[in-house]
């Protein structure tokens, strides 16, 4: 199983209505410092029905600027579909949604 495979196995971990970080899911895939690695694999999710990548945000609760299926908007609208809510526009409120464990 290569790198991404690893990221993606974690992300699909991803209860509906939670999230995880960047950190959170590179730890679990294996290797705390591959926060920008997580990020380059959701890019390039090959699955988006199925790979859930829009559960992934900053550690602070900020979704991506450059959410590669549409900016923040689209991905704070499917958060908010989940039932995920926000503190702001564009920060989850990490209290409620947050995985504690992966």
């Amino acid at each position: 199983m290569n790198t991404f495979e690893k990221i993606y196995e974690v992300v699909m971990k991803i209860p509906r209505g939670k999230v995880a970080t960047y950190g959170q899911v590179a730890t679990a895939a294996g290797n705390p410092r591959w926060s920008q690695v997580v990020g380059y694999a959701l890019h390039s999710n090959p699955r988006p029905g199925e790979i859930p990548c829009h559960r992934v945000v900053r550690k602070d609760g900020r979704v991506a600027q450059s959410f590669a299926f549409g900016g923040e908007n689209v991905q704070c609208m499917l958060l908010a579909e989940e039932g995920v809510t926000f503190v702001d526009s564009y920060r989850v409120d990490m209290d409620k949604h947050c995985v504690k464990a992966l």
